[in-house]
């Protein structure tokens, strides 16, 4: 017999490291973008989003599935922004009135202007061409 005592971990040790070990794959996929593998991306062709009313004058209409925000000003001027957060690259899935909020870390846009409300993104979102055409809004990347 050697002259070490075997070390042994407590359960209290254990149970510690786990749930380190637990937070921070929670972290990692907090960072992340996007779900399923792969990356979320804005529209690379325009895109028929629906209906044009749909979009309240004064306010702004998320379309998730495409990662684009529509706004329209009161007058019915159309505005199209990429809904891919200039952070991290992660999917915006919030609007409350005509602010976006990103999931991952709570960076704050303007849908009216693109412009940043609050970090830790820096860099306004991605202006979308817009038009309406028969009734039907169609966004796209800018030519």
């Amino acid at each position: 017999m050697s002259g070490t005592a075997p070390s042994r971990i407590s359960r209290r040790t254990a149970l510690r490291g786990a749930a380190v070990a637990g937070t921070a794959g929670l972290g990692l996929t907090a960072c992340s973008t996007g779900s399923g593998g792969g990356a979320a991306a804005a529209p690379t062709a325009p895109v028929d989003l629906g209906k044009a009313d749909e979009v309240p004058a004064g306010g702004a209409k998320l379309y998730k599935d495409e990662h684009v925000v529509v706004s329209r000003t009161e007058d019915g001027a159309y505005k199209a922004f990429s809904t891919i957060c200039t952070h991290a690259g992660c999917p915006i899935g919030m609007l409350k009135g005509t602010e976006l909020t990103c999931n991952c870390h709570g960076s704050k846009f303007d849908a009216t202007t693109g412009k940043v409300l609050h970090a830790p993104a820096t860099t306004p979102l991605e202006e979308l061409a817009v038009k309406v055409e028969g009734g039907k809004i169609v966004a796209g990347p800018q030519k």
